[in-house]
């Protein structure tokens, strides 16, 4: 049954937002040749101090740039590309991910049809005493899993070093069917989300949103948050936060 003229599920609020693949728009990013992407969260969206992006390629993509003074993290959805960073050639494939500190030389070519990258940038912190990390390439199936807070039916995979030098984490996170956050979390860090798979409950501020595979969530700072995975397969997101600088 097609979807009533004029609904959708995407809200936008002062903490949060929710937006559904329906309303997805694409956007011109300099850089890219032959590029789909779609910029879903952003500063002018007034609360974000960070963007979000999902850029899909095919055999004739191509992006260049440099990050300049942002730091840039990519995960590969879907398909496969390779990445030059700073005249040094990368293969990635689906699970593969790549961070790239500031004043790095970019280019991404050579796609499979159907490649999907998510894309998550923010302006880096520099900490006194502290190195400006290098660039990083990994894969998530090296990562281990684990418990989160003791819970076996909830496991998460840090994919950026815990380190005073990094100011950004993204981590994946699965559940296991009825599987939830052990609490409502309420904190200082805020939050943009993919769900790659699954569906369940979202608790965005007092609100409570259905979700499923393919939604964006934006969560500002001290946004109460809270999920429950339901169905009868596995949920999983990836996310970022802002991490190890002080509040002013």
């Amino acid at each position: 049954m097609p979807e009533r003229q004029g609904f959708t599920r995407t809200v936008v609020k002062r903490n949060y937002a929710l937006i559904t693949p329906d309303g997805f728009v694409p956007s011109v990013l300099p850089g890219w040749k032959n590029a789909v992407v779609v910029i879903h969260i952003a500063p002018v969206m007034n609360g974000p101090r960070f963007a979000q992006l999902t850029i899909m390629l095919d055999e004739t993509s191509t992006g260049t740039g440099s990050t300049d003074a942002l730091e840039h993290f990519y995960y590969v959805q879907t398909g496969d590309c390779t990445a030059q960073v700073n005249g040094k050639k990368q293969e990635l494939i689906s699970g593969s991910y790549l961070f790239l500190p500031p004043k790095t030389k970019f280019k991404f070519f050579s796609a499979s049809r159907g490649t999907k990258l998510i894309v998550f940038q923010k302006k880096f912190e520099p900490l006194a005493g502290e190195t400006i990390p290098g660039a990083i390439i990994g894969h998530s199936n090296a990562i281990e899993g684990k418990p989160f807070l003791g819970h076996e039916d909830a496991r998460l995979q840090v994919l950026l070093p815990d380190h005073p030098s990094f100011d950004m984490a993204v981590n994946l996170f699965t559940y296991d069917p009825g599987a939830t956050l052990p609490f409502v979390e309420t904190h200082i860090m805020e939050h943009g989300l993919l769900m790659l798979s699954g569906r369940g409950i979202y608790r965005l501020g007092v609100d409570r949103h259905r979700v499923t595979a393919g939604d964006i969530i934006w969560m500002a700072s001290y946004c109460p948050q809270w999920f429950i995975a339901q169905g009868k397969t596995k949920s999983s997101y990836i996310y970022y936060k802002d991490v190890n600088r002080a509040p002013l």
